[in-house]
């Protein structure tokens, strides 16, 4: 396969000399990718496919981590850019296009009075737990999911090394879908939570009236509640998961799709914790405003308005997810593998066995895909470019990978047939 992936690999071998780990992103890294049998390397984008350096195309379904939501290229979306670039895309003072995406975005969100642009969700999430430090004077927080690279979420992980010991003191996890756990850490630290930041959903399913009991706890204690909606917004619903569940919290964090690709997140919130950014807390950055990614965000809005976009990305990931389980199906593979999620965000999760980690059982699959000129990390977030024809393209080769691999499960050689390093995890259990 290293013919292939000359080029590729000539990059990765420089990559390493001038940065970390080779990649600014980990889950773009070679230790993410069956590194020597994918690509590392991508050099353009159109639509739902992508190119790499070594001139090899692929069918993609991360779609840039679910960055793009439209698809690559897209020219409506260019277009807008390419008119503010040739006009400047920062300046010495605002931009009226500030106005009007903070405009766009109170009336899609429920939870959204004022808001406060940034470059990536992590910015948004820190900017949020700040506020609601300072809104009730309290420092502790509880949090669900993933929620970004700053001290308060990653001091709990095992890359915590450089932040100080104070932080995991102060920060909490509970278990989705499991109240008592909620109220346990609040009962652990009475009157000391200041926030509960989650993510509403992820490819598991909210139980009846879990979301419900959460808001309705944080309201009697006092405790902000925010929804880190970086995935969810802009793809399950235009105004994220709220909108659907009907449950309203204090903040509100958006990203990724918001932009088609371009830099851009937000923080949405009720308006007397928003204004704490006026008269205590300080949060500013030079490129906050910066006028080719907020053009880039409101253009997404209007298309995905305007194409109905959210529809056809369901309408495609419901059929390619039944495809997929069919598949499962077909090869007898229940006991390895199975789809979980929404047709929004949905994700081919593998089942540890005695004797193949589920890593060693992704590489291979991966692997595999890839040889089909599909470029699959197992996780599923389509675009709107997605259509029939990927659909087919999709399913033939995911049942030439599915093949193969239920011939290794037989054979008991899916070690050997490995053609690269197992792929690892990002965060490691103690």
């Amino acid at each position: 396969m290293f013919e292939k992936f000359k080029k590729s690999q000539e990059y990765l071998k420089k990559a390493y000399t001038f940065i970390p780990s080779a990649t600014q992103t980990f889950s773009k890294g070679p230790s993410q990718w069956p590194t020597g049998a994918s690509p590392n390397f991508i050099e353009k984008g159109l639509g739902a496919w992508v190119w790499d350096v070594d001139g090899n195309k692929y069918l993609d379904h991360l779609m840039a981590l679910g960055a793009v939501i439209l698809g690559y290229g897209n020219e409506q979306v260019n277009r807008e850019i390419k008119k503010y670039i040739d006009s400047g895309v920062i300046f010495s003072q605002m931009h009226p296009l500030e106005i009007e995406l903070s405009e766009k975005l109170v009336h899609l969100i429920p939870s959204a009075e004022m808001v406060k642009l940034f470059k990536n969700g992590s910015d948004a999430t820190t900017a949020a737990i700040r506020a609601a430090r300072a809104f009730t004077g309290r420092d502790h927080i509880i949090f669900c999911g993933y929620h970004g690279w700053h001290d308060w979420y990653v001091a709990t992980t095992s890359r915590s090394f450089g932040i100080p010991d104070f932080n995991k003191e102060l920060s909490h996890q509970f278990q989705y879908n499991n109240i008592d756990s909620l109220r346990s850490l609040i009962q652990s630290f009475p009157n000391k939570i200041s926030a509960v930041i989650m993510e509403p959903v992820g490819v598991e399913k909210p139980e009846e009236g879990f979301l419900e009991e959460v808001r309705e706890i944080c309201t009697k204690e006092g405790i902000i509640l925010i929804f880190d909606e970086i995935v969810t917004g802009f793809r399950f619903h235009m105004g994220g998961y709220q909108s659907i569940c009907g449950v309203i919290p204090d903040m509100s964090c958006f990203g990724k799709a918001m932009g088609n690709g371009m830099p851009i997140s937000a923080l949405v919130g009720r308006r007397e914790i928003m204004k704490l950014f006026e008269t205590h807390l300080f949060v500013s950055g030079t490129f906050g405003g910066e006028v080719a990614s907020i053009a880039a965000c409101c253009k997404t809005i209007d298309v995905l308005q305007d194409e109905n976009g959210l529809a056809k990305i369901k309408f495609y990931s419901d059929r390619l997810c039944q495809g997929i389980r069919e598949l499962i199906k077909a090869y007898r593979l229940e006991s390895y593998m199975d789809v979980k999620g929404y047709s929004s965000r949905s994700i081919l999760t593998f089942l540890p066995q005695r004797s193949l980690s589920v890593e060693e059982m992704k590489t291979y699959f991966m692997q595999e895909c890839i040889k089909e000129n599909l470029l699959y990390f197992c996780s599923h977030v389509p675009c709107v470019s997605h259509s029939e024809n990927e659909l087919t393209f999709s399913l033939k080769a995911l049942d030439m990978a599915m093949s193969r691999f239920s011939q290794s499960i037989k054979s008991g050689d899916l070690l050997d047939k490995i053609e690269s390093k197992v792929i690892e995890p990002i965060f490691r259990k103690a």
